[in-house]
């Protein structure tokens, strides 16, 4: 895309992120929930084109750029779905769409970018919600659980809030506790199981749909947590990219209720 075109776009995108709330209510049909795409055009593509169906709702966890060949053109075609299909197609924010407060490595799509580009590509993408809720019992974001009073107070996190670090860089880990502070290497803030049960709790979910960290197992506390990875952007730790399907007339209280496909 030439850059007025790319201009266009943002502008677009930005208008339908401007009417959407933080916290993203899903009520019908049957939900797919896609992990960290980071630049897999292919994948996109791939699920797009099998799930943009009438009834579905496809909800994009967040990265969707840098580390993989195509990020451009990956957030470019995710923005053209959304503004095509504003009510069946939801992006929510990953760590990599907070470059414009957050440096980070690495960066190719941003650092790639000309100084206008880079703004107003980092002004829309501040706009994404930031989670999604189920009727059956199911909370879908892009790391870990934000300590907040309660559910609907997602829509009240701002962007470089300790909240929003904990939903947009937060890592999981199996053993108990709550915040076990952050890694040495990454500055991701860790939490164990205790602080997973708590937030669980106070928001009323059953289960906990994310992205975000590829070597997480897919499956733990007691399969209340089910971490999806849908990128080629990790083949030494992620081997097959794998999306999250969820009817939701159906009762949701395990990842085994959810069914897993691989793209």
């Amino acid at each position: 895309m030439a850059k007025e075109e790319i201009k266009q776009l943002l502008d677009e995108a930005e208008k339908i992120f401007a009417e959407e709330a933080k916290l993203i209510h899903l009520e019908s049909g049957q939900d797919i929930f896609v992990g960290d795409t980071h630049g897999d055009l292919e994948a996109t593509e791939k699920i797009v084109r099998r799930y943009l169906k009438p009834g579905n709702k496809l909800v994009f966890l967040g990265d969707y750029v840098d580390r993989g060949p195509a990020s451009i053109k990956n957030i470019n075609f995710l923005l053209r779905q959304k503004i095509d299909h504003p009510y069946a197609l939801f992006l929510l924010m990953g760590n990599h769409e907070g470059y414009a407060i957050v440096d980070f490595h690495p960066a190719d799509f941003w650092q790639g970018l000309d100084i206008e580009l880079r703004q107003r590509y980092g002004e829309v993408l501040s706009m994404l919600p930031l989670a999604a809720s189920t009727t059956n019992g199911i909370i879908a974001l892009h790391g870990a659980l934000p300590d907040v009073p309660g559910l609907e107070d997602i829509n009240g996190i701002t962007m470089g809030s300790s909240e929003w670090h904990q939903i947009t860089w937060g890592d999981w880990q199996e053993g108990g506790g709550g915040f076990l502070g952050s890694d040495t290497y990454t500055g991701r803030p860790q939490f164990g199981r205790d602080w997973f049960e708590e937030i669980m709790s106070r928001f009323g979910k059953s289960v906990l749909v994310r992205s975000h960290q590829p070597d997480c197992p897919q499956v733990i506390y007691s399969k209340r947590c089910l971490t999806i990875f849908t990128s080629s952007a990790y083949k030494q730790v992620v081997s097959q990219r794998s999306i999250a399907l969820v009817a939701l007339e159906s009762a949701v209280e395990s990842a085994g209720d959810i069914k897993i496909e691989l793209v």
